[in-house]
Protein backbone atom coordinates (compact mmCIF):
# COMPACT_ATOMS: atom_id res chain seq x y z
CA UNK A 1 0.00 0.00 0.00
CA UNK A 2 1.27 3.40 -0.56
CA UNK A 3 1.90 5.45 2.04
CA UNK A 4 0.17 8.46 0.33
CA UNK A 5 -3.26 6.67 -0.26
CA UNK A 6 -5.36 9.15 -0.29
CA UNK A 7 -8.74 6.49 -0.30
CA UNK A 8 -8.56 5.83 3.69
CA UNK A 9 -9.33 9.09 5.56
CA UNK A 10 -6.59 9.96 8.38
CA UNK A 11 -8.90 12.11 10.26
CA UNK A 12 -12.08 10.10 11.38
CA UNK A 13 -13.72 13.03 14.15
CA UNK A 14 -13.54 15.99 15.59
CA UNK A 15 -13.69 16.43 19.52
CA UNK A 16 -13.93 20.41 20.60
CA UNK A 17 -11.83 21.15 23.44
CA UNK A 18 -12.40 23.99 25.58
CA UNK A 19 -9.83 25.90 28.49
CA UNK A 20 -11.34 26.38 31.57
CA UNK A 21 -9.41 28.53 34.22
CA UNK A 22 -11.19 26.42 36.79
CA UNK A 23 -12.43 23.34 35.81
CA UNK A 24 -14.64 22.36 39.05
CA UNK A 25 -16.38 25.53 38.38
CA UNK A 26 -17.17 24.89 34.76
CA UNK A 27 -18.13 21.22 35.80
CA UNK A 28 -20.69 22.70 37.44
CA UNK A 29 -22.12 25.00 34.84
CA UNK A 30 -21.90 22.25 32.12
CA UNK A 31 -24.13 19.91 35.10
CA UNK A 32 -26.29 23.01 36.08
CA UNK A 33 -26.90 25.14 33.67
CA UNK A 34 -27.07 22.57 29.97
CA UNK A 35 -27.94 19.49 31.91
CA UNK A 36 -24.08 17.76 30.91
CA UNK A 37 -22.23 15.17 33.18
CA UNK A 38 -18.86 14.43 32.25
CA UNK A 39 -18.86 10.56 31.00
CA UNK A 40 -14.94 10.27 31.79
CA UNK A 41 -12.43 12.28 33.18
CA UNK A 42 -8.32 12.41 33.68
CA UNK A 43 -6.39 14.79 35.70
CA UNK A 44 -6.60 18.30 34.39
CA UNK A 45 -9.90 16.89 31.79
CA UNK A 46 -13.17 16.20 31.87
CA UNK A 47 -15.01 14.18 28.99
CA UNK A 48 -18.45 15.14 27.51
CA UNK A 49 -20.54 13.41 24.68
CA UNK A 50 -23.44 15.06 23.35
CA UNK A 51 -25.39 14.39 20.67
CA UNK A 52 -22.82 11.70 18.73
CA UNK A 53 -20.12 13.76 19.41
CA UNK A 54 -17.42 14.48 21.93
CA UNK A 55 -15.88 17.34 23.92
CA UNK A 56 -13.44 18.15 26.59
CA UNK A 57 -12.92 21.03 28.97
CA UNK A 58 -9.43 21.17 30.40
CA UNK A 59 -7.67 23.14 33.07
CA UNK A 60 -5.68 25.91 31.39
CA UNK A 61 -3.85 29.36 32.00
CA UNK A 62 -4.94 30.64 29.38
CA UNK A 63 -8.25 31.59 28.25
CA UNK A 64 -10.20 31.94 24.90
CA UNK A 65 -11.12 36.03 24.25
CA UNK A 66 -14.65 34.95 23.76
CA UNK A 67 -14.82 37.06 20.49
CA UNK A 68 -15.81 34.32 18.19
CA UNK A 69 -18.45 30.87 18.61
CA UNK A 70 -15.94 28.12 19.71
CA UNK A 71 -19.00 25.57 20.17
CA UNK A 72 -21.92 25.33 18.50
CA UNK A 73 -24.86 22.75 19.89
CA UNK A 74 -27.95 21.86 17.15
CA UNK A 75 -31.35 21.52 18.62
CA UNK A 76 -34.32 20.86 17.02
CA UNK A 77 -36.48 24.11 18.63
CA UNK A 78 -34.53 26.76 19.53
CA UNK A 79 -37.38 29.04 21.66
CA UNK A 80 -37.50 25.91 23.63
CA UNK A 81 -34.01 25.56 24.28
CA UNK A 82 -33.54 29.03 24.64
CA UNK A 83 -36.53 29.36 27.22
CA UNK A 84 -35.22 26.17 29.15
CA UNK A 85 -31.70 27.06 29.15
CA UNK A 86 -32.65 31.01 30.72
CA UNK A 87 -34.52 28.99 33.27
CA UNK A 88 -31.49 27.32 34.43
CA UNK A 89 -30.00 31.11 34.17
CA UNK A 90 -27.75 31.36 30.90
CA UNK A 91 -28.00 34.40 30.07
CA UNK A 92 -27.27 34.67 26.09
CA UNK A 93 -26.04 37.64 23.91
CA UNK A 94 -27.85 40.10 22.09
CA UNK A 95 -25.95 41.33 18.95
CA UNK A 96 -26.76 44.63 16.63
CA UNK A 97 -24.20 44.38 13.98
CA UNK A 98 -25.57 45.18 9.77
CA UNK A 99 -27.36 42.27 9.02
CA UNK A 100 -27.09 40.44 11.76
CA UNK A 101 -29.32 40.89 15.09
CA UNK A 102 -30.75 38.96 17.88
CA UNK A 103 -34.60 39.37 19.33
CA UNK A 104 -34.87 37.77 22.44
CA UNK A 105 -31.20 36.34 22.16
CA UNK A 106 -32.49 34.48 19.10
CA UNK A 107 -30.80 35.70 15.63
CA UNK A 108 -32.40 34.70 11.97
CA UNK A 109 -29.42 33.93 9.64
CA UNK A 110 -29.81 33.52 5.61
CA UNK A 111 -28.31 30.54 4.13
CA UNK A 112 -27.33 26.95 5.17
CA UNK A 113 -25.52 24.06 3.81
CA UNK A 114 -26.94 22.27 0.80
CA UNK A 115 -26.12 19.09 2.78
CA UNK A 116 -28.29 20.31 5.44
CA UNK A 117 -31.58 20.71 3.39
CA UNK A 118 -32.09 23.76 4.88
CA UNK A 119 -32.37 27.43 3.88
CA UNK A 120 -31.22 29.43 7.15
CA UNK A 121 -30.37 28.91 10.46
CA UNK A 122 -31.93 30.60 13.64
CA UNK A 123 -28.87 30.86 16.37
CA UNK A 124 -28.03 31.95 19.91
CA UNK A 125 -25.50 32.76 22.12
CA UNK A 126 -23.58 32.50 25.34
CA UNK A 127 -21.07 32.22 27.78
CA UNK A 128 -20.04 29.41 29.58
CA UNK A 129 -18.32 29.94 33.32
CA UNK A 130 -15.03 30.80 31.61
CA UNK A 131 -15.99 33.12 28.86
CA UNK A 132 -16.25 30.96 26.39
CA UNK A 133 -18.20 31.36 23.56
CA UNK A 134 -21.14 28.48 22.85
CA UNK A 135 -23.47 28.98 20.25
CA UNK A 136 -27.46 26.90 19.76
CA UNK A 137 -28.44 26.45 16.23
CA UNK A 138 -32.11 25.03 14.49
CA UNK A 139 -31.34 24.50 10.92
CA UNK A 140 -34.72 26.53 9.32
CA UNK A 141 -36.05 23.71 6.56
Amino acid sequence: MDKHDTSAPVLVRVATRLPAQDLERARRFYSEKLGLDPVDERPGGLLYRCGGAEFVLFRSTGSSPGTFTQMALEVEDIEAAVAELKRRGVVFEEVDAPGFHTQGGIAEIEGNYPSKGARGERGAWFRDSEGNLLGVGEPVL
